[in-house]
């Protein structure tokens, strides 16, 4: 293992610590937590947006922290989720009187610990909604969750209800548009490699030199079928043809696409990916509104790709296209 790394178990410590150093007019690290908040706090008036999960999927999820996205993150260890006491805190920190929405990926950790924190917080008075994100059309059930994986879908709820919360709605309003992202969106992945966590300094699964996995998760959860390698056009439409049948996308429907790159996968490939992806799109007489390309949401190392869909009517693409400045994503 050759990593930039110290100690493993400092990592996320010195990540974190690294981030705000790098953003200290835009992010703030509460005192002995792995919480980041924006660093002015989250504007008066406004429905708080929180969420959080494992660390190695940078740069989610406190790279989306700042106007019209995020007002803060929970950061656990490598792929681990975020304990109640941190979400709670986080919960409190967000919270400027209108409420906090939580986005949650479902994952069983995630889930588990932010419902603890949420009733922790909703006993001291602060007002919290939920949305759940479960994008991923390969896997139903898997070690980790009940239901459906929440992976780069999840950006585009960020983005939503960041948004939203920055017009000045209700609570009620910016959950019911992160539940409408949720219910239009799909993602798909593939791994070439294996991804190598710090503390345990190999890979987490066995992948041949000529072999890759279909349907892999974030963390190298298993995915639906393992492969032999095959070209970038063949893999596209594995993943497109997947997520487009689970959304039933018809011909005349507008749509974001994102291909996301899961860490070690140079930008020439995702390029690649996208022409065919944006090929399938128009053979179905499907519109493309915008095209997304880019490292969103990774798995540490990896090298591979996934694919999101997201159905978007007049609304959606309003708040897609509503300004945003975040570390990782600003949008103008």
């Amino acid at each position: 293992m050759k990593k930039l790394i110290n100690d493993p178990d400092d990592v996320v410590e010195e990540m974190l610590d690294g981030m705000v150093q790098t953003y200290p007019d835009r992010l703030r690290r509460l005192e002995d937590t792995q919480v980041v908040v924006r660093a002015d706090g989250t504007p008066d008036g406004k429905v708080g947006i929180a969420t959080g999960g494992g660390s190695g999927h940078e740069p989610t999820h406190a790279g989306y922290i700042g106007d019209g996205m995020l007002d803060g993150a929970a950061a656990g260890d490598v792929f681990s989720s975020p304990t109640a006491d941190e979400f709670e805190a986080l919960l409190d920190a967000c919270d400027a009187g209108e409420g906090v929405l939580a986005v949650i990926k479902n994952y069983e950790g995630d889930v588990m610990n932010f419902e603890t924190a949420i009733d922790l917080v909703e006993m001291e008075g602060v007002d919290v909604e939920t949305v759940v994100v479960d994008d991923d059309v390969a896997v139903e059930d898997s070690l980790y969750t009940s239901g459906r994986r929440g992976v780069c879908g999840t950006i585009l709820v960020h983005k939503a209800v960041g948004a939203k919360a920055a017009e000045g709605a209700s609570l009620a309003e910016v959950q019911r548009v992160g539940q409408k992202v949720v219910d239009n969106v799909g993602t798909m992945g593939v791994a070439l490699t294996s991804c190598v966590t710090p503390e345990k300094g190999e890979p987490t699964f066995d992948l041949g030199e000529d072999e890759i996995e279909l349907g892999i998760g974030i963390h190298g959860e298993p995915g639906v079928e393992n492969a032999d390698m095959m070209a970038a056009d063949d893999i596209t439409d594995e993943l497109t043809e997947a997520v487009l049948d689970d959304l039933d996308v018809e011909a005349g429907q507008e749509v974001l696409t994102i291909v996301n790159g899961m860490g070690g996968t140079p930008q020439m490939e995702l390029f690649v990916v996208n022409r065919r992806l944006q090929e399938l799109l128009g053979d179905r007489g499907i519109e493309t509104y915008d095209a997304w390309v880019g490292d969103y949401m990774t798995s540490l190392d990896m090298e591979g790709c996934s694919i999101t869909v997201c159905v978007v009517d007049d609304e959606l693409t309003e708040l897609f296209d509503a300004p945003a400045d975040t570390p990782a994503l600003s949008v103008q």
